[in-house]
């Protein structure tokens, strides 16, 4: 089978999310299961092309009232071939959005409407006939319309998958944009109404893919409501039967206790030795008491309203502080994000010695946080997908988390399942509910270290692997071509 990856993204060449994950990890285990899989994405100014191949293809692409001039390079990396669009849109700019998080560029819907004909434009020059477009998120949105609208007969046959990362980000811009990506508008393009009628590239991808999936069987319903549909719930309850949940898997090389780089004391399974040894680590590391027989909670997330920040710092004193000055534990917390939310739990953190507050992005403190913790909080108001789970499930780490997206999906409940469960869930979005779920991990700590090791070898054999993934979505890939 043929696939195109059609992307903003993808590690190890740009990332701002966990999009590049999925890419750069899907890609890979796709190939290895004999498929021919090429990426294709943008040469932002960030990306070190050095070791690129050229690739003998240029041309022009157009948009209103000018030809666009594009190149290419590539370059293989585990079996996947990676294209890269050249133009100055990308290549002239180091960020991928925009110059931050928070200042998106403003002519972003040329942008990737450039990248979106591009990739058609390639692959025909290329004379490599696709199986399957799968167009991730918002960015590659127009593509399912070009295949659809469009007259090539060298695309006839080509099917198209729209994925769905994150609803929220649905690529909106003013209806007066679409003129100058020289696209024939259609109805169906726009959300809104009125003088609020807006370009929405995810909605149009969504309208016209053959095939839809989201990142989690949970999220894929939660999706088709009005509390997580964010506008498009009618749409997609109406293509219900063409969407379709596959959560993400994680990279077993990088996250891996027996090998991981980051950490010191190595541990499995059958051998968990190191797992104490690094919480002792761990504690030292972050100013508290080393002390085995007191449980180690973590966060580590993008400070946000989303990851359940308001709901435990809610209240006076705050669920945080009760749980900390109620409970014999510890929680240290790494992340980044609202600055309100930052100055409160530095403040909190200065007033408790068993709470560790550390406002910083690091990938070494990620690893060791998950391999030297005993349980993981993720308070998610919602969560499409989640990877934190994933890794704290590797490393033994019990995660404690709200029942939503690929939270769900993931972790059973060992109150519900005491014999199979691998952490706690919770289905109240509220203070109260986040204590109650922290007391209820408590009360599986207080078993003993007999039950606890029993849970942690279920959490560590938990099938996180990319290749279950893959062969979901090969199995999608080939009931869209067969036209069911």
């Amino acid at each position: 089978m043929n696939i195109c990856m059609v992307s903003s993204e993808s590690v190890p060449f740009s990332k701002s999310g966990g999009l590049a994950d999925v890419v750069g990890a899907l890609s890979a285990a796709l190939a290895s299961l004999g498929e021919d899989v090429r990426v294709v994405l943008p040469l932002y100014g960030s990306v070190d092309a050095s070791t690129f191949e050229d690739v003998p293809i240029a041309g022009s692409i157009s948009l209103l009232g000018c030809e666009e001039q594009v190149g290419f390079c590539q370059t293989i990396l585990n079996g996947v071939t990676y294209y890269f669009l050249r133009h100055p849109y990308f290549t002239g700019r180091k960020g991928i959005y925009g110059d931050t998080s928070f200042t998106p560029y403003a002519d972003n819907l040329r942008r990737y409407t450039l990248l979106n004909k591009a990739a058609l434009f390639l692959c025909k020059e290329l004379a490599w006939k696709v199986d399957i477009m799968h167009c991730h998120d918002w960015t590659c949105g127009f593509l399912p319309y070009l295949l659809k609208t469009g007259k090539d007969q060298f695309y006839r046959g080509t099917k198209s998958m729209m994925t769905i990362h994150n609803l929220a980000y649905q690529g909106e811009f003013s209806r007066l944009e679409l003129l100058g990506c020289d696209i024939a508008p259609d109805k169906a393009m726009f959300s809104g109404h009125a003088t609020n009628k807006r370009t929405n590239m995810l909605k149009t991808g969504l309208v016209f893919a053959d095939k839809l999936t989201t990142v989690s069987p949970t999220y894929a319903k939660e999706i088709q409501s009005k509390e997580y549909g964010c506008n498009l719930e009618a749409l997609l309850a109406e293509r219900s039967q063409d969407l379709t949940g596959i959560i993400n898997g994680i990279d077993y090389e990088e996250w891996n206790p027996q090998t991981d780089r980051f950490i010191n004391h190595h541990f499995s399974a059958s051998h968990q030795e190191g797992k104490a040894l690094t919480k002792a680590q761990v504690q030292a590391e972050f100013g508290l008491e080393v002390n085995d027989g007191v449980p180690l909670f973590c966060i580590i997330s993008r400070l946000a309203e989303q990851k359940g920040f308001v709901e435990l710092l809610e209240g006076s004193p705050c669920v945080l502080e009760q749980m900390l000055h109620a409970h014999t534990m510890q929680m240290i917390i790494v992340g980044t994000g609202d600055h309100t939310l930052e100055k409160k739990l530095v403040e909190i953190g200065q007033r408790y010695s068993n709470l560790s507050v550390n406002i910083l992005f690091s990938n070494r403190a990620a690893h060791l946080l998950e391999a030297g913790s005993d349980f993981f909080l993720m308070p998610s108001r919602y969560e499409p997908c989640g990877l934190n789970q994933l890794y704290s499930l590797r490393y033994g780490t019990l995660p404690v988390a709200r029942r939503t997206g690929g939270l769900a999906d993931s972790i059973l409940d060992l109150d519900e399942n005491p014999e199979t469960g691998t952490g706690i869930l919770f289905d109240s979005m509220t203070g109260r509910g986040i204590l109650e779920a922290v007391e209820r991990a408590l009360q599986w700590w207080n078993k003993g270290k007999k039950t606890m090791q029993a849970v942690r070898i279920r959490c560590m054999h938990w099938d996180s692997t990319w290749e279950r993934s893959a062969r979901l979505y090969r199995s999608l890939y080939e009931s869209s071509i067969r036209g069911n």
